[in-house]
């Protein structure tokens, strides 16, 4: 087939993820063309291996699924097929489409990742010598597994550390090798980290095709077929998608819950990503939760050790017809939740206000939210894809509203213009100002004040500030001599007894005392010093939804807290 054709038809086969609710032959005679071209293009290819993994999370039906799955087990021929003409492979590497089987990435993972992965993939590992700058660094850390390099290190320019390195680990991987030495150091897991995390050393992986994102896949249980038109914006509404039935939730078993998190690493890493929840997920702690219309959502908390001192964090992992789609990020107070959606680049075509509806359904239910908070990044700010995908009116279509006043203004003049010209595009210049500031829906409850502002001006960010103001007022800029005074104060204003608290339990008392010693406790009514002693406990054990929950019935400290970070 012509190479003229191959794009008629690839063009065909994009604009058919438009066309829900017709007949899937054109679609099926549309693949079946495609699965004869040969691109040698990148570009073309990535477009190709985009569309199909569209139709493999949105099928209209069971002979257009069996189409795609065939096309796409041939990718890691088409690769190496591509790479033997060499052709210029990098649109392969563009983050929002890297991880096609075949491939690689190379990026300086955290500690914890590379840990992760060498154990789970030695051989797939190497240092990418190319990108390494960090040679004060190196030479500062490394002769404690090197003997003999601070003889060079310490007064040599152009140091030849590979050589060394090389010469040191003899048969093994040099990648294992260098985390197995960082691993035996008799310091902190933190401690550790820090020192790995400062060389910035870039490791390249050379994946698999099963944890490429061309194959990778959870088993269906059963495939919800799209053969009607998908989900459209304007047909959710998020007040009633939050005040709808609950949504099933299961708990899985720690192995279960270990897979999960192992794909969910996986699907970030080949990314070039990282998320909190999925390299510190807690394999005891995971939820799956049925969305419906063959969507899954996989909920993971963390354990105590990798908690936030004040706010209860969550993430999910999120499925459709067993392909990962998008992840999650929640970060909850009392009732307010900041919350972080990303639906990956080659699904935001399908049903994306349901999907982000439904999560924020599964989330008031497990953690009892009702003020949902989006971070201007969110929404465009000193991020031009949110500006180029208008992300502000997704969110304002959902009824969240900007919480700065001049903002609403703008937004309320902006609403008018485009009424009266409904075909108006935002201009990117308004769309940037429109991005300075946060966005807030809050869920009206019977019995609530219409138009309450209590979180307007809430950050978590103005709450650490006022402690380090207060340190440095009080405490001479002393950070012991505040924790120390601060748990003192609050042991002593709620009566504790903490002899036989684990040592979670006191890490949660030391980083909300901080925030306690700054309240009147001291003058709380009983029942109010008891419900702080349960949070303060429920903070240091295994359930943040539960800590959530405990905050949610304390008045007089969801005050303070907003009058301190407003």
């Amino acid at each position: 087939m012509t190479t003229k054709s191959c794009l008629r038809f690839l063009n065909q086969l994009e604009e058919l993820r438009r066309s829900f609710g017709v007949s899937p032959r054109p679609l099926a005679q549309t693949l079946r063309a495609l699965s004869n071209c040969t691109f040698d293009d990148a570009y073309e290819l990535v477009r190709f291996h985009e569309a199909l993994l569209f139709f493999r999370a949105y099928p209209p039906s069971a002979k257009v699924l069996k189409e795609v799955e065939a096309i796409l087990k041939t990718f890691e021929q088409r690769v190496s097929q591509l790479r033997e003409t060499d052709a210029d492979l990098s649109p392969l590497d563009d983050p929002e489409v890297s991880g096609i089987a075949g491939t690689s990435v190379t990026s300086n993972f955290s500690y914890a990742i590379v840990c992760w992965l060498a154990a789970k993939y030695p051989a797939q590992l190497s240092i990418d010598w190319d990108w390494f700058e960090e040679e004060e660094r190196f030479g500062a850390n490394m002769p404690r597994f090197l003997p003999l390099l601070e003889e060079e290190a310490m007064v040599e320019a152009h140091v030849p550390y590979r050589d060394y390195l090389r010469a040191a680990k003899g048969r093994a991987n040099e990648v294992v090798w260098l985390i197995e030495r960082f691993r035996s150091l008799k310091l902190s897991e933190k401690e550790k980290a820090e020192r790995y995390d400062s060389l910035k050393i870039h490791v390249r992986w050379q994946f698999g095709v099963r944890a490429s994102r061309t194959a990778m896949k959870l088993p269906a249980r059963k495939i919800f077929f799209h053969n009607r038109p998908l989900i459209a914006r304007h047909e959710v509404s998020l007040a009633d998608e939050l005040k709808s039935p609950p949504i099933p939730v299961e708990k899985l078993s720690p192995a279960l819950g270990e897979k999960i998190l192992e794909m969910a690493r996986e699907t970030s890493a080949v990314r070039y990503r990282e998320l909190h929840g999925f390299t510190f997920g807690d394999s005891r702690r995971v939820l799956r939760a049925n969305l419906g219309r063959g969507t899954e959502a996989f909920v993971l908390g963390v354990p105590a050790e990798n908690w936030l001192p004040l706010r209860a964090y969550h993430a999910a992992l999120i499925f459709k017809n067993g392909v990962p789609v998008g992840y999650f990020e929640g970060l909850s107070i009392f009732e307010r939740m900041e919350s972080g959606f990303n639906l990956y680049y080659t699904f935001r075509e399908g049903e994306t206000a349901w999907l982000y509806a439904r999560i924020l359904r599964l989330m008031r239910q497990l953690l009892g939210v009702t003020v949902i908070s989006i971070d201007p990044y969110q929404v465009g700010h000193e991020n031009e894809e949110g500006i180029e995908s208008g992300a502000f009116w997704f969110y304002r279509k959902l009824g969240f509203r900007p919480v700065r006043p001049n903002l609403m203004k703008l937004t309320m003049a902006e609403e008018r213009r485009i009424a009266v010209d409904p075909g108006r595009r935002t201009s990117a210049r308004t769309l940037r100002k429109l991005a300075a500031g946060h966005m807030l829906f809050e869920l009206s409850e019977a019995g609530a004040t219409p138009g309450k502002v209590e979180w307007d001006r809430f950050q978590i960010r103005n709450v650490g500030l006022a402690i380090q103001k207060r340190m440095a007022r009080e405490f001479n800029g002393d950070a012991q001599k505040i924790r120390a005074q601060s748990v003192d104060f609050v042991t002593r204003s709620l009566g504790l007894r903490t002899r036989s608290w684990s040592e979670s339990e006191r890490a949660a008392l030391e980083n909300l005392s901080l925030l306690l010693a700054m309240t009147p406790i001291d003058r709380w009514e009983q029942p109010e010093k008891q419900l702080a002693a349960c949070i303060i406990r429920a903070k240091g054990t295994r359930d943040e939804a539960l800590c959530l929950k405990l905050m949610q019935q304390h008045s007089p400290l969801r005050a303070e807290l907003i009058r301190l970070g407003s």
